[in-house]
């Protein structure tokens, strides 16, 4: 590879990577955040609810996650193509898509509330602080959800500035309100609850000021129009993703429901190490972004080489990332979950299970970097073709072992954590090998 130029995409990742590492650790906070101060609470069944119905609301919002990515998959193609008007129009077809989701998730809100809970079978405490948080926080959907198609565009275009402002203004103000509701005011669950909602509408206003006089600029009619080629792409994508992430869900959900049946103790230790690994998560999906956008554009520009060079110092910074981030996990990691919960079973719980998560990270970075780059890419059907792998790949596994209780769920994530990475890895290294990428 020419040194120069592999010095400019290493230049060019960490310019965006790093303010999105900054912003995307402060949200991740807010589950910490919601957890200590549960957690601090008189019994495990406080924490153990807001873990269920939290679980239960990332579930559905995650689910419809592929209205960020697919969004800046398009855009990112589009940009690359300088085909202003086209990113446009795919930002438009994506914020319609995202209103109709959002309105069905309203509109069924309480079969799905039922039905979920009726699998989880948790506690009855567990299972009434769950709904309460459930039946607040599902009124958040319509700004997560446009938030993720402006997020998509953000990305795509790299305007990091707004993106990292704008997630800076959702985690403070949940922070600060979940001290002053849960602390101050002592609405517990609810509190927190409440300060998330207001928090999302918050973020979504700013991001419509910022858009505001972009989307002025675009006076044509024409953009708002449905346009069936676009809509057939974006449904095409959209549909893979959303399996993927059905996938990625029901393995995260599965963690949950068996650790709620487990007992409350292990409901609420998995919560505090599964907040822990969204923490580093968080931290990495920087430089899946930043994946996304460069990627994307040089795919649309057809330079296979300028592809190749960001994935592999994608690789280089992600890697070292994860494995610091597991190693800080070994040395503090007891510490850290001292911080989240003074609830002494809950502590040496998590401590028990902590060297498991300390792997998981170790290996995890893979997996989300090669997210990003197929986001880049636009393939969605290997996207979820690899999740479905390790979805079978974690049931099997917790089949086998599911005598070991709590250690055979952990077992079976790292397993998981590990095909996500390895089938997608392998999978880009045959196309590196075959360059029929440049032909797609």
């Amino acid at each position: 590879m020419n040194i120069v130029a592999l010095v400019e995409q290493q230049r060019k990742l960490l310019m965006l990577a790093l303010p999105m590492i900054f912003s995307n650790i402060t949200t991740p906070l807010l589950g910490l955040v919601d957890t200590a101060v549960i957690g601090h609470l008189d019994h495990a069944y406080y924490l153990g609810g807001i873990a269920v119905g939290s679980m239960i609301i990332s579930i559905l919002f995650w689910l419809c996650g592929f209205l960020r990515m697919s969004t800046t998959g398009v855009i990112a193609q589009a940009l690359g193509q300088n085909d202003l008007k086209l990113a446009w129009q795919y930002f438009f077809h994506s914020l319609w898509f995202a209103m109709v989701v959002s309105l069905l998730l309203l509109l069924f809100q309480g079969p799905v509330k039922q039905l979920i809970f009726y699998v989880i079978a948790a506690g009855k405490e567990v299972t009434y602080y769950g709904q309460v948080y459930f039946d607040i926080r599902i009124f958040s959907a319509p700004a997560v959800l446009a938030n993720f198609v402006i997020l998509g565009y953000l990305v795509a275009s790299r305007r990091i500035k707004w993106l990292v402002y704008q997630l800076l203004c959702i985690n403070l103000i949940n922070i600060g309100l979940d001290l002053l509701f849960v602390v101050q005011l002592g609405w517990g669950v609810s509190g927190a609850a409440i300060a998330s909602v207001i928090a999302d509408y918050c973020g979504l206003l700013l991001l419509l000021v910022v858009l505001y006089p972009m989307i002025k600029q675009q006076t044509s009619l024409a953009l708002l129009r449905i346009e069936k080629p676009l809509l057939k792409r974006l449904l095409s994508l959209n549909r893979d993703i959303f399996i993927r992430s059905l996938a990625l869900q029901l393995c995260l959900g599965f963690i949950t429901v068996k650790g709620a049946r487990l007992g409350d103790l292990y409901v609420a230790a998995n919560a505090i190490l599964l907040n822990l690994f969204m923490f580093a998560s968080y931290g990495l999906d920087g430089f899946a972004y930043a994946a996304e956008s460069l990627v994307g554009r040089a795919h649309g520009k057809n330079d296979l080489k300028q592809q190749h060079r960001v994935v592999w110092v994608a690789i280089g910074w992600c890697g070292f990332i994860g494995l610091a981030f597991s190693g800080c996990l070994w040395l503090w990691g007891q510490t850290w979950i001292s911080w989240l919960t003074d609830i002494v079973p809950i502590q040496q719980l998590s401590v028990q299970y902590l060297p498991w998560l300390v792997l998981v990270c170790g290996v995890a970075w893979l997996s989300f970097l090669m997210d990003g780059v197929y986001i880049g890419l636009t393939r969605s059907r290997a996207m979820r073709n690899s999740m479905l792998i390790a979805c079978l790949g974690f049931f099997t596994v917790w089949w086998l072992v599911q005598h070991w209780q709590n250690d055979g769920l952990w077992l079976a994530f790292l397993c998981f954590m590990l095909l996500r990475g390895l089938t997608l890895g392998l999978h880009y290294l045959y196309i590196y090998g075959s360059n029929k990428e440049a032909k797609n």
